[in-house]
């Protein structure tokens, strides 16, 4: 494996925010901080102007328990853009997904909070949509255009409709399908065939048709 130490693409000691969901390069990630050690980390990430990690449990949960906890090996940076105080001791937290990153052998501090090594992995490359996929890229046009009109769309602008990996990824986050499968199509590094997949999805399902 690559030294950290000497790896432009690597992170040595990452901070870790274990999830019951999958974050997206590009999306939205709104959380409810009230552990101290998040809070604690909220207030590094603030004032290093720093992104931490976002990743997906495999098993058991952020909120100690007697369950094992069993991380996913590849998340998202996420990016700290507004804070909010609920009430004291309480943050609502709004974060950007950035790049994907794996994780070498997570480590969990004195204070509960996870941490690991990590290897930065590049940015889908931005490949047009096949024409094949056009109904599915109207679709998705669609479904935004429903949203806005309902009070706004998840989506942070720019919309990109001639990227297929930002079609799949804001697809992703509408379907409803299993964690394991969102985390599958997360981690997938070719985004036309993320996207093929989510179009096989969508035609399976009746949600487009040839």
């Amino acid at each position: 494996m690559i030294d950290p130490k000497t790896d432009p693409h690597s992170l040595s000691d990452l901070p870790l925010f274990p999830l019951h969901s999958v974050l997206f390069p590009g999306a939205r990630l709104q959380l409810r901080v009230f552990e101290a050690r998040y809070l604690d980390l909220v207030s590094r990430c603030l004032r290093e102007q720093q992104a931490f990690g976002a990743i997906c449990l495999r098993q058991g949960s952020e909120v100690r328990g007697d369950e094992p906890v069993l991380l996913e090996s590849t998340g998202v940076l996420a990016r700290i853009e507004e804070v909010d105080a609920e009430q004291a001791g309480v943050l609502r937290v709004r974060c950007l997904g950035e790049q994907r990153f794996e994780i070498d052998e997570p480590v969990q501090q004195a204070d509960g909070l996870w941490s690991a090594r990590a290897w930065l992995i590049d940015d889908d490359a931005v490949l047009a949509p096949p024409e094949a996929m056009v109904a599915t890229v109207r679709a998705l046009a669609n479904a935004i255009g429903a949203l806005e009109r309902k009070g706004g769309s998840p989506f942070p602008q720019p919309y990109r409709f001639d990227d297929a990996g930002w079609i799949a990824n804001r697809w992703c986050e509408l379907l409803p399908i299993s964690l394991a499968a969102k985390q599958k199509l997360m981690a997938l590094e070719d985004p036309q065939m993320r996207l093929r997949l989510v179009d096989e999805y969508l035609r399976g399902k009746g949600v487009i048709s040839a």
